[in-house]
């Protein structure tokens, strides 16, 4: 009688447990979108970056992909976890900020091939390792200009390389420009279909931010296909203020801000630090790349011991990569919020 009373409650307190995990609708939802489930470990605290960061693992990405992406997806992290705090005290009633989230998220996975538009990820387009770099580019007027630069006899090794890196850096803008874009007419369509006007207003509102971004975007990336095509034809004697396209497009952007004289200037010396920062992260994605070379090689010789140093070498270089690669793209977010809240103080960055 004791065992079949047992059995029953037990049996009870399966199905009360059944009905608490099973139910609950959008807040198990949101427990397995925002965080990992009790006792579940993870790279990262939100459930779908996990799920897109062992997509990336699954596919064949390189050393130093797989390294920036894990910085794109700790700054995401980051962004995310502040916007919850945000939005449990009411502060983004209009859900322009997850909006902007949301848009971040389908750069970072178009920029890696995660988004199931391709079945196969290209890799860095590193011209040197003779890699296909115009399947990089995706622009006939980019592929022409690179094609013209290579054959020009105008640069050197190391100039070629440099000009690659602006290359690449126009094309991500234009990446971001067209997600931006598309999501900006997704909006519209929606936006036909209020009927509320206080609601109108607000997208009203919502969407002029939209354009005027649309707008800067799109004169950058103007500013920016001249300033390839100038190089490609005259070579590295245009003068430039910086060496690396990220930080002459912050600087073309500070110019056009609202600083004082004293800002502007601050404000270059801190570029300065930037870059020196930017070039300390690509000297140790170059030392991983080839770290990773002759760790696949060490492994088609068997030697165990050999093997267990350079997978040391290789494991120190991917997480000093990734810590890297974090900072720089961390203070190139404050810059750039810097620089689109106008002339604010060096201090406050």
């Amino acid at each position: 009688m004791f065992a079949r009373w047992y059995a029953l409650a037990f049996l009870c307190s399966c199905m009360l447990l059944g009905i608490f995990a099973g139910g609950g609708g959008k807040y198990s939802k949101e427990l397995n979108e925002n965080r990992m489930n009790p006792g579940e470990t993870g790279e990262f605290r939100i459930v779908k970056l996990n799920q897109v960061w062992e997509k990336a693992q699954r596919l064949h990405l390189s050393a130093v992909k797989i390294a920036e992406l894990h910085s794109d997806l700790k700054i995401q992290e980051k962004d995310e976890l502040n916007w919850k705090k945000l939005k449990a005290e009411g502060l983004d009633e209009d859900g322009e900020k997850e909006a902007k989230l949301r848009r971040n998220l389908n750069v970072i996975l178009a920029k890696y091939g995660l988004d199931g538009k391709k079945e196969t990820q290209v890799g860095d387009g590193n011209y040197i390792k003779g890699e296909t770099e115009n399947d990089v580019l995706d622009d006939p007027r980019l592929d022409k200009l690179w094609n013209k630069a290579k054959t020009s006899g105008k640069f050197s090794e190391e100039e070629l390389e440099k000009l690659w890196r602006e290359f690449k850096h126009h094309k991500e803008k234009t990446q971001e420009y067209n997600i931006l874009l598309d999501t900006v007419s997704r909006t519209e369509e929606i936006h036909k279909n209020v009927i509320s006007p206080s609601e109108y207003e607000v997208k009203e509102e919502v969407l002029h931010g939209k354009h005027a971004e649309l707008k800067d975007k799109l004169r950058s990336i103007n500013q920016g296909f001249e300033r390839i095509r100038k190089l490609s034809h005259e070579g590295y004697e245009v003068a430039t203020d910086f060496e690396e396209p990220r930080v002459n497009d912050l600087w073309d952007m500070a110019k056009m801000a609202n600083f004082t004289e004293s800002e502007l200037e601050s404000f270059k010396e801190e570029l300065k630090h930037f870059e020196a920062k930017v070039e300390k992260h690509q000297h140790y994605q170059k030392q991983l790349e080839i770290s990773h070379e002759k760790l696949k090689h060490v492994e088609k010789t068997g030697d165990k011991e050999h093997l267990l140093r350079n997978k040391d070498k290789y494991t120190m270089l991917a997480e000093k990569t990734k810590e890297l690669g974090y900072k720089v793209k961390k203070h190139l977010q404050d810059l750039t919020g810097r620089i689109s809240r106008g002339g604010l103080t060096h201090n406050e960055l």
